[in-house]
C-alpha cells in the first residue's frame, strides 16, 4: 500500500497488538469472520471471497497490515454497500505493473458495467476479490508464485465473464450541435474551464498544475475577465464536514498560486463543493483522482 496507508494500518495494528498476540481478536477479523453477507448475490459471495482472503493475509502471510484493510472492505460489502476493486493508485507499484494492473481493471469495470455483477454473481466476486489479491502481492513484488496464482485466476474469471457478456451495440453516432459562434474567434471567458487536480488528501500543488494555472494568468492578463472562480472539490473518501474543508483548501491554494502569478485578487472567487459535485460517480468512500480537483472558470 502507499505510504500514508501503510502507516496508519501498521499503526492500528500496533496498537491492537499490545492488547493481543492473536490478530484474529481484532475488532475487524472478528467481525468479518462472524458476518453473514447481504444485498445481492454479488455483495454476499464477494463478503465470502474476502473472508478467505483475509484469513489467508493473518493466518499464512501473517501479514496484518492489508489483512486488516481487506477486512474493512469485506465488512463494507457484508453491510450491502458496493466495495469496488483497489484503486490503482492506493499502491506502490513500478510501472510496468502500473500499466497492467490498470489494464485488467479496466476490463473488470467494463463488464460490470455490462451487468455482470447481476448475471454472474459468484464469479464476478471472485474475480474482483483476485484482483485485488493480485495487486496486493504485486505491490510486495517477492512472491512470484504467488503473484502468479492471483493473477491467473483473476485472468481465467474474468475471461469467462467477458465470454458471458453479450457484445455491446456500438452507440450512435452524436448529432453535429449546430454553432452560433464563429470558430476562428477566441473562446468566450465564460466557455473556459481549467482543472488542477491533488493528490490524495493534500491541498499542496503538484507538478503538473503549473503549467494550467501559467495558462490561467496568461489567459487573464490577456482579454477582460470580470471574476475567476475557483471551486475547489474532494472525492468521497472521509467524511463531509472533513472533506468540506479539504476543498476549500484547494481552492484557496489555487487562489494563492494565482496571486504569486499576477492575478488581481480582487478578481478571484473561491468556493469549496466537498464531495458534493463528482466529476465520476463513486460510492461513499471511494478514493476517485478525478475527483480531487479544483475547477477554474471565467465571468
Amino acid at each position: 500500500m502507499n505510504m500514508t496507508r501503510n502507516l496508519v494500518l501498521l499503526a492500528s495494528v500496533a496498537a491492537l497488538g499490545a492488547c493481543s498476540a492473536n490478530f484474529k481478536d481484532f475488532d475487524e477479523v472478528k467481525a468479518l469472520n462472524a458476518a453473514s453477507g447481504s444485498g445481492s448475490p454479488f455483495t454476499q459471495k464477494l463478503v465470502s471471497e474476502y473472508k478467505t482472503f483475509v484469513n489467508y493475509e493473518v493466518d499464512q502471510m501473517h501479514d496484518h497490515a492489508d489483512g486488516l484493510h481487506f477486512a474493512r472492505k469485506g465488512l463494507s460489502a457484508a453491510r450491502g454497500d458496493v466495495v469496488m476493486p483497489e484503486q490503482i493508485a492506493d499502491w506502490n507499484l513500478q510501472a510496468g505493473a502500473v500499466q497492467e494492473l490498470s489494464a485488467a481493471r479496466a476490463r473488470l469495470i467494463n463488464v460490470f458495467d455490462l451487468g455482470a455483477r447481476e448475471t454472474n454473481p459468484d464469479l464476478s466476486a471472485v474475480a474482483q476479490a483476485r484482483f485485488d489479491c493480485w495487486i496486493e502481492q504485486q505491490e510486495e513484488g517477492w512472491q512470484s508464485d504467488d503473484i502468479a496464482a492471483c493473477k491467473n485466476q483473476f485472468m481465467d474469471a474474468l475471461n469467462q465473464l467477458e465470454a458471458a457478456m453479450p457484445a455491446k451495440a456500438p452507440e450512435p453516432a452524436p448529432e453535429p450541435a449546430p454553432f452560433d459562434v464563429d470558430a476562428s474567434q477566441p473562446m468566450k471567458p465564460e466557455n473556459s474551464m481549467y482543472l488542477v487536480f491533488f493528490d490524495f488528501d493534500e491541498s499542496t500543488l503538484g507538478p503538473g498544475a503549473a503549467s494550467v494555472l501559467d495558462s490561467v494568468a496568461s489567459e487573464v492578463s490577456g482579454r477582460t475577465v470580470n471574476a475567476v472562480r475557483i471551486v475547489g472539490h474532494a472525492d468521497t473518501s472521509g467524511s463531509n464536514a472533513y472533506n468540506d474543508k479539504l476543498a476549500m483548501k484547494r481552492a484557496n491554494a489555487v487562489r494563492e498560486a494565482l496571486i504569486q502569478r499576477g492575478v488581481n485578487a480582487s478578481l478571484l472567487q473561491v468556493d469549496g463543493r466537498g464531495e458534493n459535485e463528482l466529476m465520476v460517480q463513486t460510492a461513499d468512500g471511494v478514493r476517485e483522482p478525478a475527483n480531487r480537483r479544483a475547477q477554474i472558470s471565467f465571468e
